[in-house]
């Protein structure tokens, strides 16, 4: 039996279908565009009442939300892949304080980005300034986030995780990587090496290829 995970290209539900692939799955995606209106929503009210991606659907039927959740799990009910520390692993606090970290300090300043309106109503220099203080909201996050961890080869040391994932596509994401880069050296070098993973190479060519303008 498959999994269905309601998502859309270069969204929060790319690091759940990059560690899918990674673990070797049988999972389809539906595609649901949820930035572009209540009619792309309306495709994910039938497995998520929020109508937000990712949602994973269980091959048992269960429903899965919020991409940390989503990602902690496949770690942990797949162990054979080596995605994530387990419980008695020493790495394990680490691994679950900085992949909470990224959907409670930085994804969830998309929500606000995305259509500011949602909090200061239609008048446009509030929401430009919004904008401007989620952005750097959003770098000073990374910035924090560098500051506090060492990574190895990947940000929790020698080993791929989906913390890697999750970092790798965020970081793609306004302030894009340019900013992210500047603020988050460390980081950046484990997301150039995760960018290059030989077995993710025909998936992020079609769920987040990068645009020439893009720094990598």
């Amino acid at each position: 039996m498959s999994f269905t995970l309601y998502g859309a290209a270069g969204s929060g539900s790319v690091p759940v279908e990059a560690a899918m692939t990674l673990i070797g799955l049988d999972y389809r995606v539906i595609e649901a565009v949820t930035w572009e209106g209540e009619a792309e929503r309306d495709k994910v009210a039938v497995a998520n009442p929020m109508r937000q991606v990712p949602t994973l659907v269980l091959p048992n039927g269960e429903v899965l939300t919020e991409s940390a959740a989503i990602l902690i799990w496949l770690a942990d009910a797949y162990p054979e892949a080596r995605l994530g520390p387990g419980i008695d692993d020493p790495r394990r606090a680490r691994f679950l304080r900085w992949i909470t970290f990224i959907p409670a300090s930085i994804y969830s300043m998309f929500w606000v980005r995305d259509e500011p309106s949602r909090l200061v109503g239609d008048d446009p220099a509030a929401q430009d300034e919004v904008k401007r203080r989620t952005l750097g909201r959003i770098a000073e996050c990374w910035r924090v986030m560098d500051s506090q961890i060492t990574p190895g080869r990947f940000l929790l040391g020698d080993e791929l995780s989906v913390l890697d994932l999750y970092v790798a596509v965020a970081s793609r994401w306004t302030p894009r990587r340019a900013r992210f880069t500047a603020e988050a050296p460390r980081m950046a070098e484990v997301v150039r090496r995760v960018d290059a993973l030989p077995a993710l190479q025909g998936f992020w060519a079609e769920r987040f290829p990068f645009g020439a303008d893009e720094a990598v």
